[in-house]
């Protein structure tokens, strides 16, 4: 990854000022038992411990678009073992790995910043699709309507992987439509909202990220600035620090400090617009670390690719009116696809173009 020194030697704009990191303070921790509680007993006192639940996820996504879970329901020794194979994976020689390496037939496979072009970014990854297979538009031009089926490509070894990993993306899909229907009820909604643009498809998808130590952290990040285009972003992070956040109040990076056996969550540009900017998608990115590699396993939980993503009938009136107009949202993956493959001075697509003015 030498390359990565000399891109970012040349490109200044994209080295992280570290005279602005802050450490996280205030990032909201929510404590999901209380769900499970309900569940199994549905009383009075149940009830309103849901209505406390649900307040702190308005209060996360309207001041943060970040926020940590714990007692999430995710097994403990599940999560370990998508960690251990993530590691194992990782450890193989790059010929081993790149038997997998991802193309532009799908998203599914291994990659680095050399096979990719996006020199920009400190690390290598490996991702799989939530459903097999997943029906995607083969272009981003608006009046091809043609589609193309990804598959995944799952490595020999470790051979438990596949496995793991099939097990952890169920639990995975699980917490993201709990998570979803408590943003629906702090949006005021009915809480199975949502559920309508997963129920058939969905473009979700799970990436191991490792990070490997940084000779120069100073030079590079591990992935730049960018907004996640999904509906929920769910992550399971080692105790390596790296992952910044961009405050809302005032623009400084924070710092998210790991919390033991908590899973961090962020909203998705998705549910920025189906808010109607109520609640927005946090800005965010990562740092390397000089003498540490770092792991981390990012869920994205991603409608069907027909999607027309637009302000939700429900929040927008006379006073509200609608702040985006719709937008096909396959189209704009592989629109982000395409943009990420490619040697670019910005960052990422924005759904800033959709916005009304």
């Amino acid at each position: 990854m030498g390359e990565v020194e000399a891109a970012f030697i040349q490109a200044p704009e994209h080295r992280p000022d570290l005279s602005i990191i802050a450490e996280a303070q205030g990032i909201p921790v929510i404590d999901l038992s209380p769900i499970h509680q309900h569940f199994e007993n549905d009383t009075v006192s149940d009830q309103s411990a849901i209505e406390g639940v649900v307040k702190e996820v308005r209060r996360a996504c309207k001041e943060w678009g970040f926020f940590q879970v714990t007692n999430h329901g995710v097994p403990l020794n599940l999560r370990q073992r998508v960690e251990d194979v993530s590691r194992k994976f990782f450890s193989q020689s790059l010929e081993e790995k790149k038997k997998v390496a991802r193309d532009h037939t799908s998203l599914s496979g291994y990659y680095d910043s050399e096979h990719t072009k996006n020199v920009r970014d400190w690390k290598e990854g490996l991702d799989f699709l939530a459903k097999e297979p997943t029906l995607v538009p083969i272009s981003a031009d608006d009046d091809d309507d043609r589609t193309t089926q990804w598959f995944n490509r799952y490595p020999q070894n470790p051979p438990e992987l596949r496995g793991t990993v099939l097990e952890y993306i169920d639990e995975m899909e699980k917490l993201a439509f709990k998570l979803l229907e408590l943003i629906a009820l702090s949006l005021g909604l009915e809480s199975r909202r949502f559920h309508g643009y997963y129920l058939k498809d969905q473009s979700s998808f799970i990436r191991f990220n490792h990070y490997p130590a940084c000779p120069s952290p100073h030079l590079a990040l591990g992935v730049g600035r960018h907004k996640d285009p999904g509906a929920l972003t769910i992550l399971a992070q080692d105790e390596v620090e790296g992952l910044e956040v961009r405050r809302k109040s005032d623009q400084e990076w924070i710092r998210v400090k790991p919390a033991p056996q908590a899973l961090i969550i962020n909203v998705g540009e998705v549910v920025q617009v189906w808010s109607n900017d109520e609640y927005e998608s946090a800005e965010h990115r990562v740092i390397v670390n000089c003498e540490k590699e770092r792991f981390s396993i990012p869920f994205f939980f991603n409608p069907a690719h027909y999607t027309i993503v637009e302000p939700l009938k429900e929040l927008i009136n006379e006073q509200n009116p609608s702040k985006y107009r719709p937008y096909n949202f396959g189209k704009y993956l592989v629109k982000r696809k395409e943009s990420n493959s490619q040697k670019q001075n910005v960052e990422n697509l924005l759904i800033s173009h959709f916005r009304l003015l």
